[in-house]
């Protein structure tokens, strides 16, 4: 089941993995990155240290620490217009950071629009990425029962609903 709601990607309590924008550093900063971090407390950023740097496209995961999940993946999406090629990029973070949820044996992973916000990819080309690859990954990966994109503003949720509706009616 693929689901998008608006909300905050921090407070997923009943979703095993939630998906961290992160930068190749894998430090805080805004945005995602900084919500997560700032709830999941230091030990996120000493976690990361060992794991970074990251390329596009590559996913990470650590432990969760005081966010309500069990995990973090971090992903690294690509920089619109400067990291080529964009969308397979941003293609290789969703597929990355499914497929690392399933050799973990997770039911539940929750995206944000990855790219999408600092790194200037625009909306809707990224929902698109970002809902066609879940959807044919999905398929190989039996343990997850549920993807949930959290978007932070209602606007970005609508279109994201939209989209997934379009895809799945054919």
């Amino acid at each position: 089941m693929i689901e998008c709601i608006q909300g905050d990607i921090a407070r997923q309590p009943d979703i095993e993995a939630v998906v961290n924008a992160a930068n190749a550093q894998l430090r805080p900063g805004g945005g995602v990155a900084g919500a997560l971090h700032r709830a999941a407390g230091p030990e996120l950023d000493r976690a990361c240290r060992s794991l970074a740097p990251i390329r596009p496209g590559e996913a990470v995961i650590t432990a969760a620490f005081a966010l309500p999940n069990q995990y973090v993946i971090h992903c690294l999406g690509p920089v619109y217009g400067v990291d080529e090629p964009a969308e397979a990029l941003l293609a290789d973070c969703y597929r990355n950071a499914l497929e690392l949820a399933e050799r973990e044996g997770l039911h539940s992973i929750a995206f944000p629009a990855l790219s999408a916000g600092a790194f200037g990819y625009p909306l809707e080309e990224a929902a698109r990425v970002a809902l066609e690859t879940v959807s044919t990954t999905l398929p190989r990966c039996p343990h997850l029962e549920r993807v949930r994109f959290v978007l932070f503003d209602a606007r970005s949720a609508a279109l994201f609903r939209r989209m997934l509706d379009e895809l799945q009616a054919g």
